[in-house]
């Protein structure tokens, strides 16, 4: 599947993109260009209609996983973050449809919650109650995804992730990490599953929680074929 992975220069992306090639012929779309030099590269701005909509010709799915300034408290922050996770994710998905391009993935997160310490989530219906901006700007995110379900008649598949991590640094994650900690790998089968599945609008929360201590992702297990491995 030809794949344009906006943002697959950042953090998660960098982690994940080498899983993802194994599979897909990926386009990496991002200010800076990635550190693997194997997937083709276009240098572009996420906010730049024009832009978006050339890179994503001719590919067949989209996948959204771009993050924007962790200086959250900041103008230049806030602006980001507005950018990134509201309107950038807007114009990208319009330019899919435009190309008729029906498949997303948006990589949201569980910080669309005000906390996960002493949380239990029975599923993913749990309302996301963040007030952190990027918490917060993550679950508009969530709903431009519905919105465009709605009026594009597109599949749109949300992965709320939870503390994505190298796999070779699995065993060095904090204490207060370690239950919900999600190896790249696993991080990236779940990205793979859910470019597969058509179920108009899903979320899915994906973690290493592979007891199901505080998330219980037997949604993701019934519909997209995923669980964690690496733990």
């Amino acid at each position: 599947m030809r794949v344009l992975v906006i943002g697959g220069s950042g953090t998660v992306g960098s982690m994940i993109t080498p899983y993802l090639a194994l599979e897909h012929d990926l386009t990496i779309f991002d200010l800076k260009p990635p550190s693997d030099p194997a997937p083709a590269y276009i240098r572009g701005d996420l906010t730049r209609y024009d832009q978006l909509a050339a890179a994503i010709a001719k590919q067949d799915a989209l996948v959204y996983m771009a993050m924007g300034s962790l200086d959250w408290q900041t103008v230049y922050g806030i602006n980001t973050a507005f950018d990134v996770n509201v309107k950038g994710l807007h114009l990208a998905l319009k330019a899919a449809q435009e190309a008729s391009i029906t498949q997303a993935v948006y990589t949201s997160s569980m910080s669309v919650y005000a906390d996960l310490a002493g949380r239990k989530f029975a599923d993913e219906t749990a309302t996301p109650d963040a007030r952190h901006l990027y918490g917060f700007t993550k679950s508009l995110g969530e709903q431009v995804c519905l919105n465009a379900v709605r009026n594009w008649d597109m599949h749109i598949n949300v992965l709320r992730l939870c503390f994505p991590t190298p796999d070779e640094h699995m065993q060095e994650v904090e204490p207060e990490k370690r239950i919900l900690a999600t190896a790249a790998s696993d991080v990236a089968r779940a990205v793979s599953a859910a470019l597969s599945f058509r179920g108009r609008y899903q979320t899915f929360m994906i973690s290493g929680d592979f007891r199901g201590t505080m998330l219980n992702m037997s949604k993701a297990k019934l519909l997209l074929g995923w669980e964690p491995k690496r733990f």
